[in-house]
């Protein structure tokens, strides 16, 4: 009878651990999100934050959206992958609305459908970039429909995702850099960032994950630490003087 109970009891805490895990890693990834817009809308300045971070977690997830078609991962991930889509539109939006809100004088209005590309991401108005991630997923369906039974292509897509996401940190280091300045970017952000990565690192590691993914990690790693760096090296610099620029 005891080992009923203890089979029954292993089953359901195994079970309740699976359900953690599972949705630690759906919303694992959003948390770092949450001060950085906490702190735009309490400032109403999102001049800090580069939208090209947005950019990045957008195609990035995407990508590996598709890839589920092919490979069939868990699906933690790809609801994770839904969550940050959602999550990225959600900071768009708020920036948006903030940038239009402190316009001094009002300017053009700046379209994805103007196919300006000097004005790629700068949009003024959050359609635009719905419009844009639209098009990218019909063409992203339309191209994976064909090319699903190719292995090559779907690894591709594959490495190409967990390699955009690698790079996120990339445009809020150059944020940073041509700012001189990390004012308006959330410092609880960054650690988040790096918490993370470092915990998705070694579980690459201990799980003997593809050499790609480990790789990445570390890249993304070296990314946070950077950033982090850029906070102590410009602690003493003031905010930029011109507030309302492009990424």
């Amino acid at each position: 009878m005891d080992w009923i109970i203890n089979d029954e009891l292993g089953l359901t805490v195994g079970h309740l651990v699976g359900w953690t895990s599972a949705s630690f890693m759906v919303v694992g990834g959003v948390l770092p999100y949450v001060p950085q817009y906490r702190q735009i809308k309490q400032t109403q300045d999102p001049e800090g934050f580069s939208l090209h971070v947005c950019l990045a977690l957008l195609i990035a997830n995407t990508l590996r959206i598709l890839f589920w078609f092919s490979s069939r991962y868990e699906l933690p991930l790809l609801v994770q992958s839904v969550v940050m889509n959602l999550t990225m539109f959600l900071m768009i939006h708020l920036c948006v609305m903030v940038r239009r809100n402190n316009a001094i004088m009002r300017t053009r209005e700046r379209v994805f459908s103007d196919f300006d590309s000097r004005y790629f991401w700068q949009w003024t108005d959050f359609q635009s970039y719905v419009d844009f991630m639209l098009v990218v997923w019909a063409v992203g369906a339309a191209v994976t429909y064909l090319m699903l039974s190719v292995t090559w292509f779907m690894e591709t897509v594959g490495f190409l995702a967990v390699f955009t996401e690698a790079m996120l940190g990339l445009p809020q280091f150059m944020r940073n850099f041509k700012n001189k300045s990390t004012h308006g970017m959330s410092i609880s952000m960054v650690f988040m960032w790096t918490a993370g990565d470092l915990f998705k690192t070694g579980y690459f590691f201990l799980r003997h994950a593809p050499t790609q993914f480990w790789i990445c990690g570390l890249l993304q790693v070296s990314l946070d630490i950077a950033i982090l760096s850029q906070v102590y090296f410009y602690r003493k610099n003031p905010a930029p003087r011109n507030t309302h620029r492009g990424d």
